[in-house]
């Protein structure tokens, strides 16, 4: 049995064990990638961590601290309430607003992590507060970023412009982008009918109010309810009276001013807000790390608000840190045995193009599921070259093919998108939460390589 094989294989066992025995995937992934890595890849230690992901942790770690004291001081409520507002009290179209705002940011420029870290812990924290399934929110908001992943000037669309330009290849960035843009967007109304976006409309129109004795209030247009009531109608998806949502922020334990009007700044929220802020002009316009720039305006907050931040390292999504990491790391010692490139040789030399082509996507899909996206267009689009000279498979259909293929599936809890995602959620059980994620990346694991297989490849575009 070829070392490739075994490694797959032992990839098949963690994932039985962890599921069968409820341990900390990435616990065992660490003591896969060991003995796989000494045992069968004669690899040294130096080798088996060079595929630790340092800068997703530096990213989880950075974003979960920042906006755990974000939820501590209530600037997450705030800004719950501000989207409100926003879209005049309709919670039906707030996972949209998230949608197009991560689309946004990644069109013009931003990494779709980077996106995602900036939007997620608000989304997030927005479907706490009222119900809302954080599976369908969290898929808004990675579908979303990977919606305007492929523009003309985003870093997506550069990257695999450029791959085509290099290997002299047939392109057009418009239908790239339209690409990414039609089948997310496909994706989010179907993920939006299937997990609840429908029942939003509720009982009406949400709106913020205050009370006499100054404590937030909801109310629900033409649902019997005053004006002034304190009694909370729910969006569909649920009911409660304003205490029953007190108790509920103070169970979170990450507030001492939950009964405190969240719709009113107070000097730490404030601060928060323009770290928040910074944040995003970091990212975006001086290309900075996003961990890092996340760790220092969380240390800066900590600093002067000691109160508000004394739990928040407790707070940081430590097991999912482990999980991801540990799974990625194993990843790294695949691609540092040539397990990865020896799957993919294999499909290219099958010898029926359309047949590579469809497997391609899969290959895509399945291990950007678990690596870097750009990292596997820039594999297998290369792969993709000596069919695609013989002319019997359109360039052009293909390589946006593979392109959606190797990001649509960013959702998985191991990709850095949905690895943001799980760790933003608050008041969830996160391993319930995580075999959804796992379960929603598989489906879309096998459904949509060979859905833009048959609307992309086969059509013979380009």
């Amino acid at each position: 049995m070829s070392a490739e094989l075994i490694s797959i294989l032992v990839l098949v066992v963690v994932f039985v064990i962890a599921t069968t025995r409820s341990i900390n995937m990435g616990a065992l992934a660490f003591a896969a990638a060991f003995g796989v890595g000494e045992l069968v890849a004669d690899l040294d230690a130096d080798k088996i961590f060079a595929g630790f992901p340092g800068d997703l942790f530096v990213v989880l770690v950075g974003v979960t601290y920042l906006f755990a004291i974000a939820r501590a001081n209530g600037t997450t409520d705030w800004l719950v309430h501000a989207s409100i507002r926003l879209v005049r009290g309709r919670v039906v179209l707030i996972p949209w607003v998230m949608f197009v705002l991560t689309g946004a940011l990644t069109a013009i420029g931003a990494v779709s992590p980077a996106a995602v870290a900036i939007v997620a812990p608000i989304a997030l924290s927005f479907a706490a507060r009222y119900s809302i399934s954080p599976l369908l929110m969290g898929a808004m908001v990675v579908h979303g970023a990977q919606g305007g992943g492929f523009s003309p000037i985003s870093i997506y669309g550069s990257i695999v412009n450029g791959i085509v330009e290099r290997e002299g290849l047939p392109g057009n960035e418009v239908a790239l982008f339209l690409a990414s843009l039609i089948v997310n967007l496909v994706i989010a109304g179907v993920v939006f009918v299937l997990f609840g976006g429908l029942k939003l409309r509720g009982d009406g129109v949400l709106v913020e109010t205050a009370t006499a004795s100054g404590k937030a209030g909801r109310v629900a247009n033409g649902s019997g309810a005053g004006a002034g009531s304190a009694t909370a109608t729910g969006t569909g998806t649920g009911t409660g009276t304003d205490e029953n949502a007190r108790e509920r922020e103070r169970g979170k334990g990450t507030s001492e001013e939950t009964d405190e009007d969240t719709s009113r700044l107070n000097p730490a929220r404030t601060a928060t807000l323009a770290a928040l802020v910074a944040l995003v002009v970091a990212v975006l316009a001086f290309d900075l790390d996003a961990g890092l720039t996340s760790i220092t305006l969380a240390v800066l907050l900590s600093t002067c608000w000691p109160e508000d931040s004394r739990n928040a390292v407790t707070q940081i999504a430590w097991p999912t840190v482990l999980l991801i990491c540990g799974v990625l790391t194993y990843v790294g010692v695949l691609d540092q045995m040539g397990t990865i490139d020896w799957a993919g040789e294999g499909v290219s030399d099958i010898g029926v193009p359309l047949l590579s082509a469809v497997l391609l996507c899969y290959i895509g899909a399945l291990v950007s599921a678990f690596a870097s996206s750009v990292g596997i267009m820039g594999a297998l689009i290369p792969l993709a070259v000596p069919f695609l000279a013989q002319g019997e498979i359109g360039a052009v259909g293909m390589v946006a093919a593979l392109a959606v293929s190797a990001t649509v599936v960013d959702v998985s809890p191991f990709s850095t998108n949905g690895a943001l995602v799980l760790a933003a959620a608050p008041d969830v059980d996160r391993e319930r939460f995580f075999r959804q994620l796992m379960m929603y990346g598989g489906v879309v694991v096998a459904v949509v390589p060979a859905v833009v297989w048959l609307t992309l490849v086969v059509p013979g575009w380009g």
